[in-house]
């Protein structure tokens, strides 16, 4: 079997335990002076991908764990979080504070970078508690043209490159079954992930963490989703969005 050369990206969103509000514009959720931390799919992303490792679970073993983040100078906070948890290196794409990316960029900004990497495994969570888009994945997969496992909640390896995921689905469970270089999405039953203990953290300062712009990759934050307003319930606030360009 091939060695891993996984791929994890990772965003940086409002704490789940931080309950969002809205701006007085109507124009998105209030992000000044709110606690972030790693959207907690990704969270699960890194965790599985260290354990692939530590319990040597892939034939040919893991060659490299690259953390991978587009987002404003903070988000360097989580890349360094996740090379606590056990990856090698990160890289950041920094973009204007209060700028988004929406799924489509980022998928085609993530094919760059597995090409630029030489990655053959991508794991990233199946979608950011933010926008609740769960499109990246999917995106990134078809952009590749490589097979993808969505939800995974086990993954295993095997002989000839084969991984096998298992999801839960209503009713039960559902197997699936491809061949590296794929793209796999993370759900909550996968794993507990870690605490990044003090040590770690200091340790992990010394690891490589490389800038990038959009522009280092031939690319821009074009916009193809226009957002009419934000409003609040008494559980959630969600986003009110058109298309402005067909993909």
């Amino acid at each position: 079997m091939s060695a891993l050369r996984i791929l994890v990206p990772v965003k940086r969103v409002i704490d789940y335990a931080v309950k969002p509000r809205v701006n007085k514009a109507q124009t998105g959720v209030e992000t000044a002076g709110v606690k972030h931390s790693m959207n907690p799919f990704d969270d699960l992303s890194v965790e599985e991908s260290v354990r692939i490792r530590e319990k040597k679970r892939a034939p040919g073993g893991v060659e490299d764990i690259c953390a991978f983040s587009a987002g404003p100078p903070k988000a360097q906070e989580i890349l360094r979080t996740a090379m606590a948890m056990g990856a090698d290196r990160g890289i950041h794409v920094e973009i204007k504070d209060g700028e988004e990316l929406e799924p489509l960029t980022v998928a085609k900004l993530l094919k760059k970078s597995v090409e630029e990497q030489k990655s053959n495994l991508v794991i990233l969570g199946k979608q950011s508690i933010d926008d609740d888009a769960g499109q990246t994945g999917q995106m990134l997969a078809g952009l590749l043209n490589w097979p993808q496992a969505t939800q995974a909640s086990k993954i295993e390896f095997g002989e000839n490159d084969s991984v096998t995921v298992t999801k839960e689905i209503d009713g039960g469970v559902e197997t699936v079954r491809a061949k590296l270089p794929m793209v796999i999405t993370t759900d909550l039953r996968l794993n507990t992930p870690r605490y990044a203990t003090l040590p770690n953290i200091m340790k992990a300062k010394k690891k490589k963490l490389d800038k990038k712009t959009l522009e280092d990759y031939g690319l821009t934050n074009d916009k193809r989703l226009k957002v009419l307003k934000v409003t609040g319930t008494l559980r959630y606030s969600f986003y009110m969005a058109v298309f402005s360009s067909p993909y």
